[in-house]
């Protein structure tokens, strides 16, 4: 009987570590559009309220995501292998990419793409849960992502749901991806916006 028990416990525990991070990185890898919208809050230490900003986004596998920021103010990003690019009067616009904000950029997209081996580079990667419901807590290696994070938490099922940037002034933000879905190709406007 010891033994049965012993057996059953073993199973268990393989089947909670069976979800590892190849098969999270396949799963957030496999859908080659992704559409949704987003509520994100930052909490800044000097403010008592979060300020909160609302858009949409649109993750394509060989593009890119866009991020359409409709509230507070509205206002396009296009975020690329080739850089950060803001769109204005006269069309999109690449920005520089020597900000700490174009390194948390190019962070983001290897989350919501599953590129673990880019996100191992960086960070230790920590993962618990299963297929449907997991949590990945990301430690900065480097010395200069030491000096902007303490710790990444990123939750999701199916797609990522929520990313939570802990900054290591104190200050935060909480990212919520709300409405994800997998089934909807990119509208011409959408391939168009990845074309310029």
């Amino acid at each position: 009987m010891k033994l049965i028990t012993f057996l059953g416990a073993l199973l268990l525990s393989l089947q909670a570590q069976a979800f590892d991070l190849q098969q999270l990185s396949d799963q957030l890898a496999k859908p080659s559009v992704i559409h949704g919208s987003f509520i994100q809050e930052k909490h800044l230490r000097a403010l008592p309220q979060p300020l909160v900003s609302k858009g949409t986004f649109v993750l394509a596998k060989d593009h890119g995501l866009l991020w359409l920021l409709k509230t507070p103010l509205q206002q396009d990003y296009r975020i690329s292998a080739q850089g950060i690019a803001r769109r204005d009067a006269n069309g999109w616009q690449l920005l520089p990419n020597k900000s700490a904000g174009a390194e948390q950029n190019r962070l983001f997209l290897a989350v919501l793409q599953g590129d673990s081996s880019g996100l191992q580079r960086d960070f230790e990667l920590q993962l618990q849960g299963e297929a449907t419901q997991w949590k990945l807590t990301l430690i900065p290696r480097s010395l200069l992502l030491k000096q902007v994070f303490t710790r990444i938490n990123i939750e999701g099922g199916p797609l990522v749901q929520t990313i939570e940037l802990l900054e290591t002034q104190g200050d935060s933000t909480v990212l919520r991806m709300q409405d994800s879905t997998a089934d909807q190709p990119l509208s011409d406007a959408e391939q168009h916006d990845f074309a310029q």
